[in-house]
This record gives structure tokens, C-alpha cells and sequence, in this order.
């Protein structure tokens, strides 16, 4: 069977949650790639997105963990889903980054830190917006697992990260957000990270919960890629990766993609 026949249509308005699930029945896992607008510029953006599309990228995540222009932001979800015919979803480190045109957001709940603010704070203050838009919700517990650097999203969370041995944390942290009705558990060693999730707790995690699994942050290549759906990750997000070798996008997606 080729990727082609693999290939999972989508279309805007259909429900991007039931789209990405249906990516990991049919290619073994998704692939998403995370772009950063305070790191690059419109024409960079717009250039990246298209290449991931056309490496086979199953969506394109839109964040960042500070955000220096909330007006360039709007813009970047307008121009971006103009370009691609593959879901952009909004990645949001506070309720300030909620745009209107975003096909759907990851609603993140920090669940490894006790920052109230990114536990419920923030999205007090976001739901009005959402709803009030009309952007569909993907309710997703948010795990930071230690990298051995101080990223930017430990520094900005004011939150200290999982320890990367300690696999009970996790899992029991990933059951009580699907205990919860969370949708889908991401975890993450922050952007630039020096190391990628150990692949021993995504198994433990993926083998203790029912909610399918994102694993993203300093996964560089395809062979670490692949080790991560291997594990059992349902979705591989990578970014600095995508900044820095856009080249490298049809080796990850290659990787990423076990059931093509």
C-alpha cells in the first residue's frame, strides 16, 4: 500500500480531533510540526508551512512560549491556512495567543507543574474568546519532562519539569488528565531541548493510559523520530528541527509515518 492510499482527507470544518486520530489509525502515527512566529518572519513562515505540507506533515502547530507581536500572530494564522489544506492549530502558552482563525486549538492544561495559572488560570480566561470564535477545543494535558537545559518553557512556566527517570510521575500524572476527560497527553522537553523524551517513559506512559500520546522537543532526525512512534507515541512534534534543516522534513515525515 502506498502513502497515497494512506493519505487522510480533511477538509475545514471537519472535526480536526477526529482527522488527527484518523491520521494515526491509517500512517501508525502523525506528524506535526510546531513553527514559531517570534522566531521567524511572515515570508519564513509561509515558506516552511508549505514545505511541511509537502513532506507529508499531517498538521502545523502555531505557538510560542512568549509571543512578541499579538497583531503579526492574527496574520500568521490567516495567511498560513490560505497555503496548506492540512489543519493549523493554535498552540498557545496564555490565553493572549487565542486568534479567531485558528482551525483548532490545543486547550493545554500544565498538569506536570502546579502553577495554578496554567492549570486553570489561563483558561478562565481563554473559554469566553473560544467559544465566543467558535474554534474547536482539543482538551490536552501538557507534560514537561526534563531535558537537562533550562528551555523557554520551563524558564516562562515558572514550573520545574518531570524528572526523566521517574516514569511513575508520568504515568500517574497522564492518568489523572484522562481521568479528567483530556484528549490527547503531550510531552514535551521544550523547545531547543538539549535531549527528547526517554523512550522508556512514553512506554510506560502509552501502556498506562488510554489517551492517544504527543511526544515533542529535541527530536532532530528520523532515527530518533522513529524511536519515539516505536515507543507507542501516537503524534511526533518537532520544530527547532524544522527551523533550522528544512531538509530534513521528508526524512521525518518518512519515519513518523510506519504505516505507509
Amino acid at each position: 500500500m502506498s502513502a497515497t492510499d494512506n493519505a487522510v482527507s480533511w477538509k475545514r470544518g471537519d472535526s480536526t480531533l477526529e482527522y488527527l486520530l484518523e491520521v494515526r489509525a491509517r500512517r501508525g502515527a502523525g506528524y506535526l510540526t510546531l513553527l514559531d512566529p517570534d522566531r521567524l518572519t511572515l515570508a519564513e513562515l509561509a515558506e516552511r508551512t508549505e514545505l511541511c505540507a509537502a513532506a507529508g506533515a499531517d498538521a502545523i502547530l502555531v505557538g510560542t512560549s512568549l509571543m512578541l507581536s499579538m497583531t503579526k500572530n492574527a496574520h500568521v494564522f490567516d495567511d498560513l491556512r490560505q497555503r496548506v489544506d492540512i489543519p493549523v492549530i493554535s498552540f498557545p502558552g496564555d490565553a493572549g495567543q487565542v486568534v479567531p482563525t485558528a482551525d483548532a486549538i490545543l486547550f493545554l492544561s500544565m498538569v506536570s507543574g502546579r502553577n495554578p495559572d496554567l492549570l486553570i488560570g489561563q483558561h478562565v480566561r481563554a473559554a469566553p474568546l473560544i467559544k465566543e470564535y467558535g474554534i474547536e477545543v482539543i482538551p490536552t494535558a501538557y507534560m514537561l519532562i526534563e531535558s537537562g537545559s533550562l528551555t523557554s518553557t520551563e524558564y516562562m512556566s515558572a514550573t520545574r519539569p518531570m524528572p526523566r527517570d521517574k516514569a511513575d510521575i508520568a504515568m500517574a500524572h497522564a492518568l489523572a488528565a484522562q481521568y479528567l476527560g483530556m484528549k490527547l497527553v503531550y510531552l514535551e522537553t521544550g523547545s531547543g531541548a538539549g535531549n527528547s523524551v526517554p523512550d522508556p517513559l512514553i512506554r510506560a506512559v502509552v501502556d498506562y493510559v488510554d489517551t492517544p500520546v504527543i511526544v515533542g522537543g529535541g527530536i532532530r532526525d528520523g532515527e530518533s523520530a522513529r524511536a519515539k512512534v516505536e515507543a507507542g507515541a501516537s503524534f511526533v512534534v518537532t520544530g527547532t528541527a524544522v527551523e533550522s534543516d528544512p531538509a530534513r522534513l521528508n526524512e521525518l515525515g518518512r519515519a513518523v509515518h510506519i504505516g505507509d
